[in-house]
């Protein structure tokens, strides 16, 4: 069992910056690909950014690649998420999940393939 509890949303102004942070009960943390999800009023839950096991293997949406940043921590059994030049279509509950993955440099796209998630943060941006 995995626990994961987000935090470092708030209101930022466009063009600001924010960093998610997410940390992880257990000690079994390094066994998880994480990922950041967001869900905004009315959409569906999607995938934003996923790092491996490893931690040198990440992946992002189209949409934020070159703008956030994924990284980890398995000693603080922490995940971060840095945000650069947020724009207003960035405003959502921002989600992160754990995912068991069987080689070390594995990372997940889809929600199917997390486990465990967080109960969210939310980052507001206004223009």
């Amino acid at each position: 069992q995995v626990q994961l509890v987000e935090s470092g949303g708030g209101l930022v102004q466009a063009g600001g910056s924010l960093r998610l942070s997410c940390a992880a009960s257990g000690r079994t943390f390094s066994r998880y690909c994480m990922g950041w999800f967001r869900q905004a009023p009315g959409k569906e839950r999607e995938f934003v950014a996923a790092i491996s096991r490893s931690g040198d293997v990440f992946y992002y949406s189209a949409v934020v690649k070159g703008r956030f940043t994924i990284s980890r921590d398995n000693a603080k059994n922490t995940v971060y998420l840095q945000m650069h030049s947020l724009k207003p279509e960035d405003e959502a509950v921002y989600y992160c999940a754990a995912g068991g993955s069987e080689t070390a440099r594995d990372v997940h796209l889809r929600t199917t393939e997390y486990d465990y998630w967080g109960q969210g943060t939310q980052v507001t941006v206004s223009s």
